[in-house]
């Protein structure tokens, strides 16, 4: 969710900006797509530790499951989406007079849809994923419980059943998110 709430304005600011965007601006288009590419290149687990003097700033303390909630937020998958939505529908609604926040929230956004949610849900699966790695610095969840009971304490069934339960979490996520995006998605009969 706050991956979306951060990422879905810096992700229409990015397609806006771009030198094919609605608005052109190169300078800003240029320092986004350099930080944002900056933060994609970066592995998670350093990631993590990177960003915990932010983390320590705003969750008040750099471990623990509140503490590993912002470095989750960090994503850009909407970008992709939004840059699949043909050029010319925007072209149409220009035509028709429509102003950039009308075709942000009518057109660009609405045409994305089925695109978005495939994204959300391969992005809630690698959060799964990184929320597990996040037990490695004390972020609590099943990763946690597989590295302290499972790992460190040897006991292989809590590791195992840790996997187990990780691995019918990441199923449910995508079968609930395609069943979801087959229902959005115009060009499929349902």
């Amino acid at each position: 969710l706050f991956a979306y709430l951060l990422g879905l304005p810096l992700a229409i600011l990015l397609v806006l900006t771009a030198p094919s965007g609605l608005k052109p601006q190169k300078l800003v288009y240029r320092l986004l797509d350099t930080v944002v590419n900056i933060f994609r290149s970066i592995p998670f687990l350093i990631l993590m530790i990177l960003v915990i003097p932010v983390t320590r700033a705003i969750a008040g303390k750099a471990y623990g499951s509140t503490a590993t909630i912002v470095p989750l937020v960090i994503a850009r998958m909407i970008e992709s989406s939004l840059l699949e939505v043909d050029p010319g529908v925007i072209e149409a609604a220009q035509s028709m007079g429509a102003n950039i926040p009308t075709i942000i929230f009518k057109v660009l956004i609405p045409e994305a849809k089925t695109s978005l949610i495939v994204g959300a849900t391969i992005s809630c699966g690698t959060i799964l994923g990184y929320s597990a790695m996040s037990g490695a610095i004390g972020g609590g969840g099943l990763g946690q419980i597989a590295i302290s009971y499972g790992y460190n304490r040897y006991q292989t069934d809590v590791l195992f059943v840790t996997v187990a339960l990780l691995i019918v979490l990441m199923q449910v996520i995508q079968i609930v998110g395609m069943k979801i995006s087959r229902k959005t998605d115009k060009r499929v009969r349902n």
